[in-house]
């Protein structure tokens, strides 16, 4: 089965495990407040994904029989198994970060002077901002139990933008100093 799902698979399977039953809008919502901070991809996935995993037996789907007739999504006994098993698996991947500031950065040498500098400001300031995001998201999740497993991926993501950070102040520095 793991063939046919996708790391999308995967957010929806997960999402619906550790929230309950779903909506694509609500977990094009919960996404975005969570993974998607780490995690990005076309959020129409999320409309679509889920019908494909009902059809392949890993969500069950029900229909409101009026109104809106919104689809709500429950795990099933196999997709927990999937999930289970896909969580269980190896990573063998490498660690992958695309970064269109890093893009830029690599071909530098084809710009106009001061493009360096004017990226590391902006990088600098952009990773100020994500890191005032994750430590006013750790001062308000830190104490609740719901979430404590959680916030060991918004470490990651703080170790992630300091480091970024210093590069960035870094290279300013380099690139400002006469």
């Amino acid at each position: 089965m793991a063939d046919r799902l996708s790391p999308t698979s995967y957010v929806v399977l997960g999402t619906i495990a550790l929230r309950g039953p779903s909506t694509s809008y609500d977990l094009k919502r919960a996404v975005g407040r969570s993974i998607g901070y780490f995690w990005h991809f076309p959020h129409a996935q999320l409309y679509s994904e889920p019908q494909r995993l009902a059809e392949l037996g890993l969500l069950e789907a029900e229909t409101e029989a009026e109104g809106r007739r919104r689809r709500t999504y429950r795990l099933t006994d196999a997709g927990r198994s999937e999930l289970k098993a896909w969580l269980a698996e190896p990573t063998p991947e490498h660690f992958q970060m695309r970064d269109i500031a890093e893009l830029k950065l690599f071909f530098n040498e084809v710009g106009e002077p001061g493009d360096v500098a004017r990226l590391a400001r902006e990088q600098v300031a952009a990773h100020r901002e994500r890191i005032e995001v994750y430590e006013d998201m750790q001062a308000r999740y830190a104490d609740l139990d719901a979430v404590a497993k959680r916030m060991i991926t918004l470490r990651l993501g703080l170790e992630m933008e300091h480091a970024a950070l210093r590069f960035w102040s870094a290279l300013l520095e380099e690139v400002s100093s006469p």
